[in-house]
């Protein structure tokens, strides 16, 4: 590995660590010049890649950066693993410029998961109103482990974008709630064309993405769970003493009865 990729790495993971303890920018200065790193709040001055290893090292100690404690409880989580899974995406033509740039996030994301081209379906919709109508369709067929929603949405002069905003978040809503297929929720509602762009790649990520990602997780949650409940309706709990009794009374008294008549 290249040694000069390594320090550059770890001063930016410097750089990080001391932004979020808010330190004045003095406390951490490279001259351009000379590779010379400054920290004013242990007085030291090293030069070279070397020194810059032992300034990040020290420094690391004295900040004393700990692992995030890990859970008391065991949870259930999905895996973002596509293998042998199929997704639909359906996509708005509408603000195309955006959408295309969605729609190829996430199908890179569902690919780099393990899922097959043959395993994604696309469907293509005039607009984001029409999204919930098709995902729905779509989920009703139970052919897709999971549905993935992609669109945008520019506010302009009048109240149509809020129209179309609830109405979309509420039909994809209850498309998955009513079929129980995940729906993977990748419209994006901007005030303008800047943030949408800085959303389909830019600055932001692109939310294509990371509607994908969690298509994949959910797809492999919602499959843990059913065959928890699978295995849970299996296990037939033998009926008490007390009922059974009671169900060879009746049956005595069935008998005797017939036998009267």
């Amino acid at each position: 590995m290249n040694p000069f990729a390594t320090d550059l790495h770890g001063l930016t993971l410097l750089f990080v660590i001391l932004r979020r303890l808010r330190l004045p920018p003095k406390d951490l200065c490279i001259l351009p010049g000379g590779g010379e790193l400054d920290r004013s709040f242990a007085s030291l001055r090293m030069r070279g890649p070397e020194g810059r290893r032992r300034c990040i090292a020290e420094t690391k100690k004295q900040l004393r950066v700990e692992d995030p404690p890990e859970a008391e409880f065991p949870a259930l989580e999905g895996k973002l693993d596509a293998t042998g899974r199929r997704f639909a995406i359906v996509v708005a033509r509408f603000n195309a410029f955006i959408t295309e740039r969605l729609l190829q996030s996430a199908c890179d994301g569902l690919l780099r998961c393990g899922a097959r081209r043959d395993d994604i379906a696309i469907v293509r919709v005039p607009g984001a109103f029409e999204i919930p109508s098709a995902a729905r369709s779509l989920a009703l067929t139970k052919k897709y482990d999971a549905i993935i929603c992609l669109g945008c949405l520019l506010r302009g002069d009048t109240a149509h974008y809020d129209v179309i905003v609830n109405e979309v978040t509420r039909g994809i809503g209850q498309s998955a709630q009513e079929t129980g297929v995940p729906h993977a929720f990748g419209v994006l509602t901007c005030e303008n064309l800047e943030q949408a762009i800085d959303r389909a790649g830019l600055k932001i990520g692109n939310k294509g993405f990371e509607a994908a990602l969690a298509a994949v997780e959910m797809a492999s949650l919602k499959r843990a769970i059913s065959s928890q409940l699978s295995a849970v309706s299996q296990k037939r709990i033998p009926p008490s003493r007390s009922t059974s009794r009671r169900n060879d009374k009746a049956a005595k008294k069935a008998s005797k009865a017939k036998g009267r008549k």
